[in-house]
């Protein structure tokens, strides 16, 4: 292992304490998953699983039934979390139940597309509406991008000094986007209790109602897919104060939050805006706003709350998705140098700093856009392996260990949520464009050869490993970090 040489023995001896620190609570876990799942989407465009749905009854029938998943869901991650307790969340879980290959497939297509361009995208919106009130026109791209950027590097700097600094940071906006949503659904009923109840009410509410298998299907796909975040928590089980009660507490508290959410938060929009008016706007909040509160409501305060959201969902997204580059640099699947933690914050600095810096040149390199229309197919087949996995786990597992987890769910649960995110999977293939998912699978598959050259062949030459190593002595230095628990070695 490459450590650094300590000269005092009282700080040698301090080393074997260098480790991550259960200092998130079960409200933090609450505020992660709330604040990870609720991002911009159902500010700016909650209008995927109306196009699909046809009418207003469909749409909201919709989003329970997506709600329901998610929960199916959280209840299976429940017992991954407990029966796993490792951090990484599902690369920790794929990697336990199939191996090295298939889960450096996730990290991989994580490391280098989904999580960068997942913030990358986020932050740009955020920049944008950040910056609508003090523009007349469109906001010019290169002052969004670098907006964008100082954002990312703001949140980036509070994670590596302080997990609690980052934990209320994430508390703070997680709130203020559920108080922004509160003010939607009070807007919402004070519309109706001006008797304005037209949209909501038999047969407009269902006008329009499609009642082809499909379009259901694809409506139910786009209002599942509002709902992913639901297992991040499970990314940093071990900094979970008591994990093996806090973590199933955290989601059970919070999928059923959101799903009410939601529901109150559609209802309040279709009281206010007919069908073709949602589907004809490009950031739904914003019509509904400017419909009840007016320029002030859509030019400043909508804006504000979407870039408030936006806030949260990046600082949620750091805190956890670094977590699982830590993991897999433990495993010796990525470079040593992503599993060094400050010895003085106890964060893992080199993580979060790659993260942060990969999403910060994604917003410089071209459309970042195109890119999310290939990653649908590899998200729904992360999720899937881990569903795949629990069940193999109960069959591979001791009994003695099985026995002895703390969370036992029945095998029903996983198997319904198996069949369900294998229709998921499939469901693409026969209404989307075949090519994206040509590509999803390439990008996948494009971790293959990586993982032969780097993971799996040993060899190195050794001026590549006498460079290396003196990087890595250099980072360690400059950010005064070292391996978990190097001490001992």
């Amino acid at each position: 292992r490459i450590t650094l040489k300590m000269d005092e023995k009282d700080e040698r001896a301090s080393l074997n304490h260098i480790k991550l620190k259960p200092r998130i609570s079960l409200f933090n876990g609450c505020t992660i998953i709330i604040g990870v799942i609720i991002g911009s989407g159902i500010f700016v465009s909650p209008k995927g699983v109306l196009l699909e749905a046809g009418s207003a009854g469909m749409s909201l029938l919709i989003w329970l039934l997506s709600g329901a998943f998610a929960m199916v869901g959280a209840i299976c991650y429940s017992e991954l979390g407990t029966l796993i307790p490792k951090s990484g969340g599902d690369y920790a879980y794929i990697y336990e139940a199939f191996g090295p290959l298939p889960a450096f497939l996730f990290l991989w297509v994580a490391l280098v597309i989904i999580n960068p361009t997942s913030l990358a995208i986020i932050a740009i919106t955020c920049a944008t509406y950040a910056l609508q009130p003090f523009y007349s026109c469109p906001v010019p791209d290169v002052v969004v991008n670098l907006f964008a950027g100082c954002i990312i590097a703001v949140l980036t700097f509070i994670n590596c000094w302080d997990v609690r600094m980052a934990t209320r940071t994430n508390d703070f906006f997680t709130i203020t986007k559920l108080l922004a949503l509160s003010l939607i659904i009070v807007c919402g009923g004070y519309w109706l209790s001006l008797g304005h109840v037209d949209n909501l009410v038999m047969p407009d509410v269902n006008e329009g109602t499609q009642t082809k298998l499909a379009a259901i299907a694809m409506a139910f796909y786009s209002g599942v897919f509002s709902f992913s975040g639901f297992s991040y928590l499970n990314f940093v089980t071990e900094e979970l104060k008591n994990p093996f009660r806090n973590l199933p507490r955290a989601i059970y508290i919070s999928i059923p939050i959101v799903t009410i959410v939601y529901m109150l938060v559609n209802i309040a929009y279709f009281s206010v805006l007919t069908v073709d008016e949602i589907l004809d706007s490009d950031a739904v909040a914003i019509t509904f706003a400017d419909k009840i509160l007016g320029s002030f409501g859509s030019k400043i305060l909508m804006p504000m709350f979407v870039s408030f959201s936006c806030v949260g969902s990046l600082n949620g997204i750091l805190i956890t998705c670094s977590r699982m580059f830590f993991s897999g640099a433990r495993n010796n699947q990525l470079p040593e140098l992503f599993a060094m933690i400050s010895i003085k914050q106890l964060t893992p600095i080199p993580s979060l700093i790659f993260l942060g810096g990969t999403s910060i040149v994604m917003l410089f390199i071209g459309n970042v856009f195109q890119l999310i229309n290939y990653l649908s197919f590899a998200e729904s087949l992360v999720v899937f392996s881990s569903v795949a996995g629990l069940l193999k786990l109960r069959y591979t597992m001791p009994k003695s260990v099985l026995q002895s987890r703390p969370i036992k769910i029945s095998l029903f649960w996983p198997i319904l949520f198996f069949l369900m995110c294998l229709f998921l999977l499939i469901l693409p293939f026969f209404h989307s464009d075949p090519w994206e998912l040509v590509y999803g699978v390439f990008l996948v598959l494009s971790g293959i050869p990586i993982y032969t050259l780097f993971v799996y062949n040993k060899w190195r030459p050794a001026f590549v490993d006498s460079i290396w190593i003196g990087f890595t002595h250099f980072i360690q230095k400059l950010f005064y970090c070292i391996p978990e628990l190097s001490g001992s070695s």
